[in-house]
């Protein structure tokens, strides 16, 4: 059961990462037999690189990608039905150049990365694949060109900047040094705060689901510091925003304004936004004292906080 919780981690965070250079799917239905390919990633039209802080992360979306993440090692057979779906893709925006009597340039064609935190050296020889390590680093490993198609094996990869944001999707050890490096990185980088909420949500599934793995276990023993800092901040934040608005509007309004915005903080820390259901439970969590409505923030799952609170006026 755990495993479709990182499974949908996995997702969530490289879709965080990705969308502001481009459009995403995901999951992306593929024609014929009813299938789905994890992520499907589109450039902008005026689409540039990202700067240095994606890694080899930002040069992977210069051309159309489809992301399968793996959280076990991923099998031959695995890799022989993301081959089929990238194939089928393929097929499909063929047609579609056929049916306007053009044809599919190559920059155009999706190319396919699947994420896994292990791989046997007999299953990359089987599939073909090679390192290039003039330009990319160890663990990157290409199949034969006509396929498009780039196997990345998370725990070879260097630990460096280049290499952390595909680092954060391994395992154990590896996992933990990734968000080790996430937490030492400068607040205004531009994809700390957004790994942070991502990591703590999953730290929160993980809990809900009372996982007996020991290896889900030691990870959300790692997470939790990082989740009380994210919590003392969200309060802090709030708290400040209402006192200053208090300056103008009266220090009780200052206070009762400064509890709404760490309620929306705090929803914000569990579920990275606060979509219009989330707003429409506020009022009725601040009928409640912060004693009470905070550790129900931390506990409840948004559908239990939405089935509890929505009509609680």
């Amino acid at each position: 059961m755990t495993r479709f919780i990182h499974d949908q981690f996995a997702k969530d965070y490289l879709e965080e990462l990705l969308t502001p250079y481009g459009t995403i799917q995901s999951p992306r239905r593929v024609a014929g037999e009813v299938r789905q390919v994890d992520l499907w990633f589109s450039p902008k039209s005026e689409f540039t690189l990202p700067p240095d802080p994606l890694g080899i992360l930002a040069r992977a979306i210069a051309t159309p990608a489809i992301f399968e993440p793996f959280r076990n090692p991923v099998t031959a057979d695995e890799i022989s039905d993301c081959l089929l779906k990238l194939l089928e893709i393929r097929g499909e925006l063929q047609r579609e150049a056929n049916r306007n009597r053009g044809s599919i340039a190559e920059e155009g064609k999706p190319k396919l990365w699947i994420l896994t935190p292990t791989a046997s050296e007999n299953l990359l020889q089987e599939f073909g694949a090679t390192l290039d390590l003039e330009y990319w680093p160890m663990g990157v490993y290409f199949l034969p060109p006509q396929l498009r198609t780039v196997i990345v094996v998370i725990h070879q990869l260097p630990r460096n900047l280049d290499t952390l944001w595909l680092r954060v999707l391994g395992r154990g050890k590896v996992q933990a040094q990734a968000i080790n490096e996430i937490e030492q990185l400068p607040p205004d980088n531009p994809f700390r705060a957004n790994a942070f909420i991502l990591l703590n949500r999953l730290k929160a599934d993980l809990e809900s689901k009372q996982s007996s793995s020991l290896e889900d276990r030691e990870l959300i023993m790692r997470l939790s510091p990082l989740f009380d800092q994210q919590l003392e901040s969200a309060k802090l934040s709030g708290l400040q925003q209402g006192l200053q608005q208090g300056i103008q509007q009266g220090v009780q309004q200052g206070l009762q304004q400064g509890e709404r915005l760490v309620v929306d903080n705090l929803l914000r820390v569990r579920f990275g936004t606060v979509d219009e259901d989330l707003a429409g439970i506020i009022d009725s969590l601040l009928s409640l004292p912060p004693s009470e409505f905070t550790p129900l923030l931390m506990q409840l799952s948004r559908e239990e906080l939405i089935d509890r609170f929505c009509n609680n006026d």
